[in-house]
């Protein structure tokens, strides 16, 4: 999920198209063999700047532009007889410059060059050496190779959903959760897939999205109900990051509270696990014949006023709500290694229990290990968000060095992240030593506060999320005001955070349960994003190509009802 997807902002937030010089260099310029971008300003000022040039915009032929373009200004001494045109949407390449042999020269036009123009760039002459236009280290950012492209998918998909699968394996049952996990991945695999052939098609140096692609492939209608839904993914990000902060905030505090204090650093559940490092936070009450599930007390030694559900959430939004206002997310980007170091520690963290534990599979429960519950649409809700990267997937894979490719290291990239969430599924539930009807939808409310390595592990998560919240924040913050109003002003910004604050608390009061939120935020997002416009894309694509055939046609839109009964099956699963 969007643990990890922060660092695509930081990498679309460097490329602002409010930039106020254009890069000299490009391969997004539709000038052939690297082009000279005369941007017209407000004072009718030449300038001519270069810019941080994006990852790969330069090719061997632009490397050597800077002699070529001296040796053609030299063939033109005469100042006077070269006059260049250009705008702000087409760049014209040096050899497009008309010379104009009769025109007479404006001296004040000259002059009226910018300083850094003139000292960089002209000679007495008017021409360029290629001595003078220097390009660091830091221009040239080659495109990242294949293993990087592969670990930036693996490191953007895996998140909090990590958290939740062994419940989601427990919520399906054994072996039928494997298999449809192994789906899920597959068939999300194909569809994000199929956006990046779309793009190709539209034309691969063009940086647009999903939503841009449906306005141009589809209709308006179709972009609205594609924003709606990219913000809808954010909120329930947000929601769900709210919940597990609120969480790791409560046990962090009162984990040093206790050592502070000299308190016993261990809660008691019932008579036999005293001080065992695992827990049922549920216990099975028996009246007769029934079973009564009763849900533990959610405050402890600090007793009533630092509650769990009660007050830690608003306790939370005092540390958050300052964060959200700064105008710049450049702090908060710099930690975005935390959300790769924090995967790996709950991947370790989660390894070394289960060793430790060892099996715990009678032979009964390997028996009904086969058995589909009818709870399982609560762990195909929540694949649908745990493989959930469409909406970036374009602006990533763009990236990579060898457009040819992409779908082998993207369909690498989905096989990593399913075996991740099969490892860390699969060993959780099959050595937790407890009932697995225990298992809850964040695996570290089944260990004791007091336990090390877990004590650890919410630290890390914490600080991980106060980073990365007000980066998604700040992302559902502009789609909102963009979306209602043109401009964004500092009382729209306080308003907006104050409603997306107080929603994530309501739910972290009324409704803390992550495995709710996740599965409801990836049913519904994914029917949009994930089922039904990769495929409407594609079949618009066939069409245009005159390559749509019937059986095409009912496959692509078998995957859309698919997303529509995920959806409806959501509403008839009791979770907790």
């Amino acid at each position: 999920m969007y643990m990890s997807t922060d660092h695509w902002k930081d990498r679309n937030t460097h490329h602002d198209s409010g930039s106020e010089s254009t890069p000299l260099l490009s391969s997004d310029s539709h000038c052939s063999h690297g082009s000279v971008i005369f941007q017209n300003s407000e004072t009718s000022d030449l300038e001519f700047k270069y810019e941080s040039i994006e990852a790969g915009s330069l090719n061997s032929t632009a490397t050597v532009l800077p002699k070529r373009l001296s040796s053609v200004l030299q063939d033109n001494t005469s100042t006077a007889n070269i006059y260049c045109p250009f705008t702000e949407e087409k760049c014209y390449g040096i050899h497009d410059c008309s010379l104009i042999k009769n025109k007479n020269y404006d001296k004040s036009y000259e002059q009226s060059l910018s300083k850094e123009f003139n000292r960089e760039y002209l000679s007495s002459n008017f021409t360029i050496r290629q001595e003078s236009i220097e390009i660091s280290d830091k221009d040239i950012r080659p495109k990242q190779s294949s293993l990087v492209t592969i670990f930036s998918v693996w490191n953007t998909i895996l998140g909090s959903s990590l958290l939740t699968m062994p419940w989601g394996i427990q919520m399906a049952g054994f072996f039928p959760g494997i298999i449809l996990v192994l789906a899920m991945g597959g068939l999300c695999l194909y569809t994000a897939y199929r956006l990046i052939i779309v793009h190709q098609y539209h034309g691969s140096q063009e940086k647009i999205e999903v939503v841009q692609l449906s306005r141009i492939y589809l209709n308006k209608w179709v972009e609205y109900i594609a924003r709606i839904f990219s913000i809808s993914v954010l909120l329930g990000a947000t929601i769900a990051y709210w919940i597990l902060m609120s969480n790791f905030l409560y046990n962090s505090v009162n984990f040093f509270y206790d050592n502070i204090m000299g308190l016993p650093t261990y809660s008691i559940t019932d008579n036999s696990t005293d001080t065992a490092e695992v827990l049922c936070t549920r216990k099975e009450i028996y009246n007769g014949s029934d079973i009564i599930m009763a849900q533990e007390r959610t405050f402890d030694a600090l007793g009533p006023a630092w509650d769990l559900h009660k007050t830690v959430p608003a306790f939370l939004a005092i540390i958050i709500f300052p964060l959200l206002n700064f105008n710049s997310t450049t702090f908060f980007t710099k930690f975005n290694s935390l959300g790769t170091v924090s995967i790996i520690y709950i991947i370790i963290f989660v390894l070394i229990k289960s060793a430790s534990w060892g099996l715990h599979m009678d032979k009964a429960m390997w028996e009904i290990s086969w058995v589909l519950k009818p709870t399982f649409p609560a762990l195909s809700g929540m694949l649908a968000l745990s493989f959930f990267i469409h909406n970036i997937i374009i602006t990533i894979m763009q990236s990579n060095r060898d457009q040819s490719k992409n779908g082998r290291d993207l369909t690498i990239a989905y096989a990593l992240v399913t075996i991740t969430y099969i490892i860390v599924g699969v060993a959780f539930f099959v050595c937790f030593p407890l009932a697995k009807s225990c298992i809850q939808d964040n695996l570290l409310n089944n260990f004791q506060k007091w336990d090390v390595l877990t004590v650890g592990a919410r630290i890390v998560l914490l600080f991980q999320l106060l980073t990365v919240y007000p980066l998604l924040t700040y992302m559902l913050r502009i789609q909102l005001i963009s979306s209602i109003c043109k401009t964004s002003t500092i009382y729209s910004t306080l308003i907006t955070n104050f409603i997306l604050v107080s929603i994530c608390i309501l739910f972290a009061t009324f409704l803390p349960y992550i495995g709710t939120i996740i599965r409801y935020t990836g049913a519904l997002s994914g029917l949009i994003y994930v089922f039904t416009l990769p495929c409407l894309l594609h079949l618009s694509f066939l069409r245009k190509q005159g390559k749509l055939t019937t059986i095409s046609t009912i496959v692509h839109l078998i995957i859309p009802i698919i997303g529509i009964l995920n959806l409806i099956a959501q509403f008839f699963i009791v979770d907790h």
